[in-house]
């Protein structure tokens, strides 16, 4: 059995070392939705969403549910692959004897285990280990009759999200904005990247169509740092400057994000946050020694849920602003993320955006969405659910 290594000061980590976990059933199917319009970012352009529903059963009933996202290439993982290794998990759950939760957690992280890539340790299969992980806590949180949130800690029941504007011409960027204006949204995220003009002219437009609104710039690893600074300049020219710029460089460019963070905090008074570059505690520490970055964008797709909480504990011990972030996830793994926030209340920057880009809802109940708040009942769980029988 892999051992679980954890040390944060939550409320959840008493039920992992006292709630005794005995798994009746445990499974997954494929959880498919389009999308409203397509979406595209500096590198990809994605259609629809392709993600694993997941859903484990206790021995007294209670019932889990969790989403593993997938969206090659920006995960490591596709569906497929993703559908084999939550298979895999589940198979495994179902045979363990009854053990704590951070037990059974261990079982995960041993079946969905981390590798070395230059010399660097990643978890293999973030986003098959997030999605049950998510499932299992929400079935432990669901027998014990607590939500979400206040297992997380309890310091709020809401989350207020930006709302994302994906790489498109000007007219359609002023369109949406005028648009996300309307229903509330104060904090615009824009893709950028691709074009250094023509993410320009968006923005101007954008700022035109929401004169208001704060603006997030998610780059995508898509700019060198030169083009990134000349971003920031020119938009300090124009008086547009954001109030965060999200991943500005290549992954691996570590000289030009510290660089880039450096300009834009000392010239520009912008924050720079690593996405990509932030991919498991090793890299987060790296960005600390080097003050490579103001922010680091937490994602359980990248990290699973307990790889999130070991960074999100030394990223307030050290200073380093949170960021919280998804995939193209339904309501249900975004309320799983939504409440993992609000329960900590320990985040700067919210983007929980992913279920109003989706053509249908597939949760059943769960949190209460309206424009950009979203709101945590005292339902025990996450209190959202996916109809079984219809998911496929």
């Amino acid at each position: 059995m892999a051992t679980l290594v954890t040390n944060t000061s939550f409320r959840f980590k008493d039920l992992i070392e006292t709630f005794i976990v005995n798994v009746r059933s445990a499974e997954r199917r494929e959880l498919n939705v389009s999308l409203i319009n397509p979406i595209t970012i500096a590198k990809s352009k994605f259609e629809k969403v392709e993600n694993v529903a997941i859903r484990i059963e206790l021995s007294d009933g209670s019932v889990g549910w969790g989403e593993a996202p997938t969206l090659r290439p920006i995960t490591a993982e596709d569906q497929p692959l993703a559908m084999a290794k939550v298979a895999e998990a589940c198979e495994v759950m179902k045979r363990i004897p009854a053990m704590t939760l951070g037990a059974a957690l261990g079982e995960i992280c041993g079946i969905l285990h981390g590798h070395a890539y230059a010399s660097i340790s990643y978890i293999q299969f973030p986003c098959a280990r997030a999605g049950v992980e998510m499932a299992l806590i929400d079935s432990v949180a669901n027998s014990i009759g607590m939500p979400l949130w206040r297992i997380f800690g309890g310091a709020s029941n809401t989350v207020t999200t930006d709302m994302t504007i994906p790489i498109v011409s000007s007219s359609e960027a002023a369109q949406l904005a005028s648009q996300y204006r309307k229903r509330g949204f104060k904090t615009l995220k824009l893709k950028v990247g691709k074009d250094l003009n023509k993410d320009i002219e968006v923005l101007q437009a954008v700022r035109a169509a929401h004169p208001e609104c704060m603006l997030i710039l998610d780059a995508n690893e898509g700019y060198n740092s030169t083009e990134a600074i000349q971003v920031l300049e020119t938009l300090h020219d124009l008086e547009l400057t954001p109030v965060l710029f999200e991943q500005p460089v290549h992954r691996d460019d570590w000289e030009g994000l510290g660089h880039v963070t450096r300009i834009a905090k000392e010239k520009y008074g912008v924050s720079v946050a690593a996405d990509e570059s932030c991919r498991g505690l090793a890299d987060v520490k790296k960005i600390l020694e080097g003050n490579l970055a103001d922010a680091i964008n937490i994602k359980l797709a990248k990290l699973g849920v307990l790889g999130a909480l070991e960074i999100i504990e030394l990223a307030q011990a050290s200073g380093l602003h949170l960021m919280i972030g998804g995939m193209v996830e339904t309501r249900l793994a975004v309320g799983f993320a939504g409440q993992l926030v609000a329960g900590l209340g320990c985040f700067k920057f919210i983007d929980l955006d992913a279920p109003h880009h989706l053509s249908e809802d597939p949760v059943l109940e769960g949190c209460e969405v309206s424009g950009p708040v979203y709101k945590f009942t005292n339902a025990k769980g996450n209190g959202g659910f996916f109809n079984w029988n219809n998911i496929q």
